[in-house]
C-alpha cells in the first residue's frame, strides 16, 4: 500500500486523549490528511507538556476530562512552557463554561467530538494560521450562558467536597478552618440555586464551571 503525500513540512500534531480506541481511531484519520502527523500521543494531562517539549508540535489537541490534569488547565500551561503550539480542545462535552474558560486558557479552538474527522482536519489548519475555531452552537449558547459566578475558593471547595468528603476532611486538605469551608459551600450552594452541596456541586460541572 503505498504511503499518502506528505508535503515537505506537514502540521505536527499532539493528542491527549485517555481513551485508548478513540485516541487510536483519530490519529490513524488524521494520519491519512496529506498535510497532517500526529507526532505524539498521550493518555493523561499531566503528560501533555513534555510531550510538547519533547516532540513540539504545532497544534496540540486535548480532551478536557483526563487524568492527572484537566486539558484546560494543561492548555494554560501550554501557553508559558510552549507558547508556539497552538491549542484545539475537542470535547464530548460542549459546556458553555468550558469555552469560557479554554478561551482564558489561551485556546485556539473548541470543537465537539461528534463532528467529522475533516471538520477537524480543517480546524487543525485554521488555528495554525492564526484564526479561532469555535463550534458555532456552543458559541452561541457561551454567548446567552453568564459567567461563573463562583470565585476560585468556592469551586475549589466544591471539587474537594467529591466523593462523599467531610468538611473536616475539605479543611484539612484545603488547608481552611472548617467554618471557611462551611461558608463556601453556603456562599456555592446559593450561587447554584441549589438545595446541598452535593447538587452545587452536580450543577457547577454541568455548567463546566468545574
Amino acid at each position: 500500500m503505498p504511503h499518502a503525500y506528505r508535503p515537505a513540512k506537514s502540521i505536527r500534531v499532539l493528542l491527549a486523549e485517555d481513551q485508548g480506541m478513540l485516541r487510536g481511531a483519530l490519529a490513524l484519520l488524521l494520519g491519512m490528511e496529506p498535510d497532517i502527523e500526529v507526532v505524539a500521543q498521550v493518555a493523561a494531562g499531566d503528560q501533555i507538556v513534555d510531550a510538547a517539549l519533547l516532540h513540539r508540535p504545532d497544534v496540540a489537541l486535548l480532551d478536557i476530562e483526563l487524568p492527572g490534569m484537566s486539558g484546560l488547565d494543561a492548555a494554560a500551561a501550554l501557553r508559558t512552557e510552549a507558547p508556539d503550539c497552538r491549542v484545539l480542545i475537542l470535547t464530548t462535552f460542549g459546556r458553555p463554561g468550558y469555552l469560557r474558560r479554554a478561551m482564558e486558557a489561551g485556546a485556539a479552538g473548541f470543537l465537539v467530538k461528534d463532528g467529522p474527522v475533516e471538520e477537524l482536519a480543517a480546524a487543525i489548519r485554521k488555528v495554525l494560521t492564526g484564526e479561532t475555531v469555535v463550534d458555532p452552537a456552543l458559541a452561541a449558547a457561551a454567548l446567552g450562558a453568564g459567567p461563573n459566578p463562583l470565585t476560585t475558593r468556592e469551586c475549589d471547595v466544591l471539587k474537594a467536597s467529591a466523593d462523599g468528603a467531610t468538611v473536616s476532611d475539605i479543611a484539612a486538605q484545603l488547608h481552611l478552618s472548617e467554618s471557611t469551608v462551611r461558608n463556601y459551600l453556603s456562599a456555592a450552594i446559593g450561587k447554584t440555586h441549589t438545595r446541598n452541596r452535593m447538587e452545587a456541586l452536580r450543577e457547577a460541572r454541568r455548567q463546566g464551571w468545574l
